[in-house]
């Protein structure tokens, strides 16, 4: 019988220990061995390599995922490098397996974000990610009027991102703060397309992503319940199966 062998990047992912393409990164800059050497991008390994990240070994013996929604608080920046950022997200939550988080959220911003171990739904949530909804409650600094909610929501030009944002939805909530629902994921978005239209963000919260909402208090997380999984990996599934190719956001 053929040996069963995966690429390196699929290895870790499948290990709980990082993305895909987070692999991708340690691989390029030498941090992965196999059986003590340093691998070329897309080496495949056996079930008797021995794969090493900064020489720690890393074994492929995950029985069952992790799956958390956590409310970020403003000031924690989403990135799993604890050696460079002090106010990273994995030492503040400090939960006892190797997490990382599915996305990002700013570090001015704060909300629902997803953490997991499971490096095989990061690559299909961040595949659909022009095609999920993410939810945001925004308040700005002046009076929101009709004009700027058609703006927002008709789609706006970002010249420095050479993009011009999808049409969304917008509501009002109150005189400075509204709702907006975004199927795209561009670099501070809603701060620049704010910003655009001579408005300056005071504070941003993610509500929703897909069917999980935000339903637990600042800087605290839970599981996933079944039922969310469930109803997540079918929307993932739909998206996939009724959208042809890949739009980057």
């Amino acid at each position: 019988m053929a040996e069963d062998l995966k690429r390196i990047n699929k290895y870790l992912s499948e290990a709980g220990y990082c993305s895909r393409r987070e692999a991708d990164k340690l691989i390029s800059a030498g941090r992965v061995t196999i059986n003590g050497e340093v691998p070329e991008m897309g080496t495949k390994v056996s079930s008797n390599d021995v794969v090493a990240v900064d020489g720690a070994i890393i074994k492929n013996n995950k029985s069952k995922f992790v799956y958390l929604a956590f409310n970020k608080p403003v000031g924690i920046v989403c990135t799993t490098d604890t050696r460079v950022e002090k106010h990273n997200i994995i030492d503040y939550i400090n939960y006892p397996r190797r997490i990382f988080p599915i996305g990002r959220l700013d570090k001015p911003s704060e909300g629902l974000i997803l953490l997991t171990d499971d490096g095989d739904i990061v690559n299909k949530i961040l595949r659909a990610s022009n095609n999920h909804e993410k939810e945001y409650l925004v308040t700005v600094d002046k009076t929101i009027s009709q004009t700027f909610i058609k703006r927002m929501s008709g789609g706006i030009y970002l010249e420095d991102l050479e993009k011009t944002t999808k049409k969304c939805e917008v509501n009002k909530i109150n005189s400075h703060t509204f709702s907006i629902i975004l199927t795209q994921g561009l670099n501070r978005q809603i701060r620049r397309m704010c910003e655009y239209l001579n408005y300056e963000v005071q504070s941003l919260k993610r509500i929703r992503i897909m069917n999980i909402t935000l339903d637990m208090p600042v800087g605290t997380y839970r599981e996933l319940t079944k039922t969310e999984f469930d109803e997540m990996s079918k929307l993932l599934s739909e998206s996939k199966k009724n959208i042809p190719g890949q739009c980057k956001g």
